[in-house]
């Protein structure tokens, strides 16, 4: 399973399951166990259905009604600087506390 097309193709995987679902989301859009379920369903099918190495299947779900979330999607440009300060802080919180963890 997942978001970025082109890099997993690359890597040339024998089955993939191919969301168009901002990356970090491959398994299906969050708190929504359907899609989740829907994700893992079509994932898992490909053990049975791609019967030849390099298959990429593309979900049928879709993350939005039209694809204006591709453009904005991390686009660092449209946040304003407080925000973007406190997504670095907060990034830089939690990588202290995996740190941590090690």
């Amino acid at each position: 399973m997942g978001a970025a097309k082109d890099i997993v193709e690359r890597c040339a995987v024998p089955r993939f399951w191919f969301s168009d679902f901002p990356l970090g989301h491959s398994a299906g859009k969050p708190f929504d166990e359907r899609s989740q379920n829907e994700t893992l369903r079509g994932a898992l099918g490909l053990f049975d259905s791609a019967l030849k190495a390099n298959t990429t299947i593309q979900s049928p779900q879709i993350w939005a009604e039209d694809d204006t979330w591709q453009s904005d999607f991390m686009d660092v440009a449209a946040l304003s600087p407080e925000l973007v300060e406190k997504l670095k802080k907060d990034h830089e919180r939690t990588r202290a506390l995996k740190a941590g963890q090690s």
